[in-house]
């Protein structure tokens, strides 16, 4: 490539139904296309107010420590982690995706110690392994559990799991990416002591951004800590003086938090509860849609997540091909399978402003086009 060559760049016009980004609310691309103000500007700090405010209400807790880091989801995970776990501490971590195996990296940079209760990728945490685990284990300082994971479609019982990792004085870290505003989420009700989560998903923000919240027993762990964080930038010790005293931290990024004040507003306006029942019935929808064609769910269904299905790839199907026909034909993107069940899987969201009847039906008409177009016997 030629750099004589290179102009604006213009993006193709999509349906974004895979596992995140979701569709951007329109309201909030206008929002980060207003003016750049400074991030200690009086202005500006007053928003930031107000994004604590809404983000207490998504996350439904009083924490006085709830704000977004200044980067996309997967740095809300190390946030919570490098805080929270030092080093020899035993951290027991629920896994049934890929979203668990990097929570164990985690506590392994952090030179803590990862006890792992393992469930099959497509097939929700187990409670009676958690306790099992926590008994064998009493010296372990904290649970942590993907609510929604993102690689199977697999929402498991955060409530249970929170309630035993109480009972045996343990704190909770909780990675709720994709439950946000598309699934019940109740931190301070559940007891959740520390949770992360992403704009991207059913915020329909913009990535870039995550929020997280630590209730007092987690701050209070924080601030007795015997070692210093290994970060400097995700030091909460310094973030809680950046969020509530306004000492200066890092350039924020300052259009990114106006587009996510404008989607925690539209949550605000359209109502958490409703927002938790438009996901439910538009994936009621969809389930009816992709059983009719004989399709198959790779997760039973009392254990699906609502935003996010995971379907089986067809037996003589090329399961990517078929995303790439999707994307190039009908601009509808989806996402393929990960780690052991790359191949076998295609995950399709409905998140957000995405979660829609219109792409329900424009999805559905569209797979079934390509799919017959391939050769695959489905019904009619």
């Amino acid at each position: 490539m030629k750099i004589d060559t290179i102009q604006s760049f213009i993006p193709p016009t999509r349906i974004l139904m895979g596992p995140g980004p979701s569709d951007v609310y329109p309201r909030v691309l206008q929002a980060i296309a207003r003016p750049t103000i400074g991030h200690l500007d009086p202005a500006f700090m007053t928003m930031m107010d107000e994004i604590k405010v809404l983000l207490q209400y998504a996350f439904q807790t009083k924490n006085a420590l709830t704000f977004p880091i200044s980067a996309p989801g997967s740095a809300g995970m190390e946030t919570c982690f490098v805080n929270l776990v030092e080093p020899n501490d035993k951290v027991i971590i629920c896994q049934n995706g890929i979203f668990g195996e990097r929570m164990k990296e985690n506590v392994e940079r952090c030179g803590g110690i990862a006890v792992m209760v393992e469930d099959k990728w497509g097939a929700a945490i187990d409670p009676n392994k958690l306790e099992e685990t926590i008994k064998a284990n009493q010296d372990a300082k904290i649970v942590a559990f993907v609510h929604a994971e993102t690689s199977t479609g697999v929402l498991s019982d955060a409530q249970t799991l929170c309630h035993i990792a109480q009972q045996n004085n343990c704190l909770t870290i909780v990675d709720a990416v994709t439950s946000l505003a598309g699934s019940p989420l109740k931190v301070d009700e559940w007891g959740i002591d520390a949770v992360y989560s992403g704009t991207q998903k059913c915020l329909s923000c913009v990535p870039g951004l995550s929020p997280v919240s630590f209730s007092e027993r987690a701050v209070n762990k924080i601030k007795r800590r015997q070692s210093k964080v290994q970060s400097w930038f995700f030091d909460l010790n310094l973030l809680m003086d950046y969020w509530d005293k306004r000492v200066y931290h890092h350039t924020a990024p300052i259009n990114a938090l106006y587009g996510l004040h404008e989607a925690l507003l539209i949550l605000k306006e359209v109502g958490l509860e409703k927002s938790w029942s438009l996901h439910a019935r538009n994936y009621r929808a969809f389930h009816a849609g992709i059983e009719a064609m004989g399709l198959s769910f790779n997760v039973k269904t009392s254990e699906r997540l609502p935003q996010l299905s995971s379907i089986n790839v067809l037996e003589g199907i090329n399961g990517e091909a078929a995303r790439q026909h999707l994307l190039l034909e009908h601009n509808i993107e989806i996402g393929g399978g990960l780690g052991s069940l790359a191949g076998s899987i295609w995950r399709i969201g409905l998140m957000g402003y995405g979660s829609n009847m219109k792409n329900v039906l424009t999805c559905l008409g569209a797979f079934e086009e390509v799919l017959q177009d391939m050769g695959a016997k489905i019904n009619q």
